[in-house]
């Protein structure tokens, strides 16, 4: 499966085993979602269990936490992350704080899906990574996939969970990695599958990173798209890079992230958001915090710029392997 295809069969794993999963948001009945995600849900499980909703999005959040109080599981889709500072109140207002404002006696078990960041050439309204403003908020969880295994996974474990998740999906990793061009679009853009996906149940457990490649040089730190690119980067280099798919931002596996740290001492952070305020900041704070001693040099963050994103120069503005291989050469060298 790639990606749309493994977060489709994650709802409709979870729709055939509990009747309260709900589907709903812009265009996600009939149409399918803009990204297809939801193709083939409303023809299963009938126009009351998927249904579009009107173009409000403070509505479909505020909805969904009516719902989740009542008991239900709704999935709500954001169109484009860009989309989502309209219910921003309704997220962090409500349902963040349901649980505890209410002594345990509500939850807001919903889980917001939506594609974020680059590379569809969308420009500032469709590209957009907001993930550090959710990651400040006490009561969300943030939730960000890096392949198709691990999106139907961890989407079904936000499902279950209790609590509000924001589960951000890669739009440029979609359809499968490009075919090694990371540093452009490629013209032979084969958007073959991420990989192989088990058809029925599994789950993820939030919290949890996974080391993708260990290593003994330096510790990279990423998520999303970036893990793809971070891996192309080394294996072309050559660098013997352990690399940490986070996977969940909150709540943060810190424990790997501080065993694989003391191990290599040295770090290296890459993000799509924006540098100033982006979560690698806090990601920069908790490992000089714990790992200091065993610090070999500063730890270094390649993100994107402090600009409004820019559209005819998207590719110039994604973390790449020029500025990566910079930074990776400025870590060990130090």
């Amino acid at each position: 499966m790639n990606m749309i295809q493994a977060i489709n069969s994650a709802m409709a794993v979870m729709m055939e085993r509990d009747p309260d999963v709900i589907v709903m948001g812009e265009d996600v009945g009939y149409f399918g979602g803009v990204f297809r995600a939801t193709a083939g849900l409303q023809a299963k499980f009938g126009k009351t269990r998927v249904f579009d909703t009107p173009i409000t999005e403070c509505g479909i959040i505020g909805v969904a936490v009516g719902m989740g109080a009542y008991g239900l599981r709704p999935v709500p889709e954001i169109q484009f992350a860009d989309y989502i500072y309209p219910a921003l109140d309704q997220l962090v207002s409500e349902a963040a704080r349901l649980r505890y404002r209410s002594a345990g006696d509500f939850t807001a078990p919903i889980t917001v899906r939506s594609p974020f960041g680059g590379g569809i050439f969308g420009g500032q309204t469709h590209s957009q990574s907001p993930e550090g403003i959710f990651t400040h908020v006490s009561g969300l969880k943030t939730v960000i996939p890096s392949t198709p295994y691990d999106a139907k996974g961890l989407l079904i474990a936000a499902i279950e969970d209790n609590d509000p998740v924001l589960f951000f999906e890669p739009k440029r990793i979609y359809n499968g990695p490009f075919d090694g061009h990371w540093d452009r679009p490629s013209k032979n853009w084969s958007g073959h599958p991420g990989g192989e996906v088990p058809g029925g149940y599994y789950r993820i457990e939030l919290g949890k990173a996974q080391i993708v490649r260990p290593g003994e040089a330096l510790t990279v730190l990423a998520y999303g798209t970036m893990v793809h690119v971070v891996q192309a980067t080394c294996e072309e280099h050559g660098i013997d890079a352990e690399i940490v798919d986070l996977r969940t931002l909150l709540p943060l596996d810190i424990d790997t992230i501080e065993a694989s740290v003391k191990k290599t001492g040295r770090c290296l952070i890459v993000h799509e958001a924006t540098r100033t305020g982006g979560f690698g900041a806090e990601l920069s704070a908790l490992v000089q915090e714990r790992c200091f001693y065993q610090l070999e040099a500063p730890i270094e963050r390649v993100t994107g710029f402090d600009t409004p994103y820019p559209h005819s120069l998207e590719w110039a503005y994604f973390p790449g392997p020029v500025r990566l291989k910079m930074a990776l050469d400025k870590l060990l060298k130090d």
